[in-house]
């Protein structure tokens, strides 16, 4: 991945050009003063989200919204059952 380094200054009169230029891949450093102190870089492709992408693949149990057992419960309020 190439990197370049921009001055504040300029970073900001250019930001469009250097956004699409990272969505590209390439990594845009920003300076001031000549210390690096912000990255532009791409983001990552999303996930696929279909409904129904897991299907068959994921087992919810009959009791998933049953109550707590008394134990468990008192474990999560921070008291003994």
């Amino acid at each position: 991945m190439s990197s370049s380094v921009f001055n504040l200054y300029e970073a900001k009169t250019n930001l469009s050009s250097l956004v699409e230029r990272a969505a590209r891949g390439e990594e845009i450093l920003i300076a001031k003063a000549g210390r690096p102190m912000a990255k532009l870089v791409p983001v990552p492709a999303a996930l696929d989200r279909r409904p129904g992408l897991l299907e068959g693949q994921v087992f919810i149990a009959d009791d998933f919204d049953d109550p707590l057992p008394e134990d468990v419960l008192a474990a999560f309020q921070g008291r003994t059952a």
